[in-house]
């Protein structure tokens, strides 16, 4: 049988391909450093796990509304307000199979054949695959490391045709951390809303931050009722296997949502719904010790890269990635095949060093790699420790990191 053209068109995701990959490797008796999944190595929270246990006892173990249980339904609404300054009502939210379906739930719901979608790059690997599977046009932003990997209104101006109807934002960013400044937002607010478009808002590394607050573009005046806001709690408490994402906008499009999904899975699991309603509730301190460490590893990683000097690091505001720009290495050469390009990077780390890194092509970005740090200090050494066997030849100890300054 022939599959349909839909499903052949569609490319396996990079970062899914890899861990696969690492998975095989590491059942094969083979040590690997693995920068590449962005998975928090935290466990679940304890308290997490018993509600979910004591939910199952208590017989939570049949189908929920489509959209999610009303208990849920809450968390999320009042989560939203306490933590992002945004109040939506019963209609404006719903519960998904991960922040993943989320956002395909909401491109199906939004973009019409031959549509065009702007996206800033680099950008998380499925945005592109979920537009085109849509019926949509992925239309790219270019941006650049000596940039800090930021967009100005001024790119979304030259990328824009009469064909865009919407935009997808991340802030911050997965891979390279950016955090979008609140005069960019407001500039980008005005360009969405003087061209009618829809804007869908990825904030699932809200949480995670190192510098500057993230804040969401549906705050800005005008700007609640055409934005589709994106999260879950896989990132912040470390409930990646749990699958529980969620989205809040306008009641129509949330409501067409629903009715997709109805069609396609009905209801996140129950018992995981239970799961991410206590996850919701928690007390700040939960998320702020797994943001104080991740930002711990944060520093040992750009510490580790600053010693090789021809690479172009982006200290990130947020996320737990280091997006790295490989120009630098254009005059290295491995077997004939130049190291600037993210692909020969990585399969050399792999092969050579037992280094899983992520190739910045399925971001957009051929010359660059991206590194997790959502791993324990003593493996980020170790990992970096085993680059340099590679890297030796650039590889200069400097006392100040050699890294790309930020840019606004």
């Amino acid at each position: 049988m022939e599959i349909s053209k839909r499903a052949a068109g569609v490319k396996p995701s990079p970062t899914l391909t890899l861990d696969r990959e690492v998975k095989s490797l590491t059942a094969a008796g083979h040590d690997i450093v693995n920068f590449g999944i962005g998975e928090p190595d935290f466990d679940t929270p304890d308290f997490v796990i018993e509600q979910a246990i004591s939910a199952l006892h208590g017989g939570a173990t049949k189908y929920t509304a489509t959209e999610g249980t009303p208990g849920l339904r809450l968390a999320i609404r009042t989560y939203l307000e306490r933590q992002v300054g945004l109040s939506y009502g019963p209609d404006e939210v719903m519960a998904t199979v991960g922040a993943k379906h989320a956002l395909a739930n909401a491109l199906l719901a939004l973009v019409n054949p031959g549509d065009g979608v702007l996206v800033p790059a680099p950008y998380w690997v499925s945005y592109p695959e979920q537009i085109r599977f849509a019926g949509g046009t992925p239309v790219f932003v270019a941006t650049s490391a000596e940039r800090g990997y930021r967009f100005a209104v001024q790119d979304l101006e030259r990328a824009y045709t009469g064909r865009v109807r919407g935009l997808i934002l991340n802030s911050p960013n997965n891979p390279t951390g950016a955090i979008i400044d609140p005069e960019t937002q407001e500039a980008v607010a005005r360009f969405a809303m003087d061209r009618d478009l829809w804007v869908i808002s990825d904030e699932i590394y809200h949480r995670l931050v190192y510098g500057p607050q993230a804040t969401s573009i549906a705050r800005v005046a005008g700007m609640r009722d055409r934005t589709v806001v994106i999260n879950g709690v896989s990132k912040s408490y470390a409930m990646t296997g749990w699958r529980i994402g969620f989205a809040a906008g306008p009641a129509p499009v949330i409501q067409a949502m629903i009715r997709i999904q109805g069609q396609m899975t009905s209801n996140p699991a129950t018992i995981a719904q239970a799961a991410a309603e206590a996850a919701l509730q928690s007390q700040e301190g939960v998320v702020e010790a797994m943001r104080a460490r991740f930002q711990a590893r944060r520093t040992v990683m750009l510490q580790g890269l600053a010693r090789f000097p021809h690479l172009q690091t982006v200290p990130p505001d947020g996320a737990f990635y280091v997006f790295v720009g490989t120009a630098g290495l254009r005059g290295q050469v491995w077997q004939g095949k130049s190291l600037a390009h993210g692909a020969v990077l990585a399969h050399v780390l792999l092969n050579e060093c037992g280094v899983a890194v992520v190739p910045g092509g399925g971001f957009g970005e051929p010359e660059a790699i991206r590194l997790s740090f959502a791993q324990g200090e003593d493996r980020i050494r170790e990992g970096l420790k085993r680059m340099g066997q590679i890297l030796s030849s650039t590889a200069t100890p400097v006392d100040e990191p050699g890294m790309v300054a930020e840019s606004s």
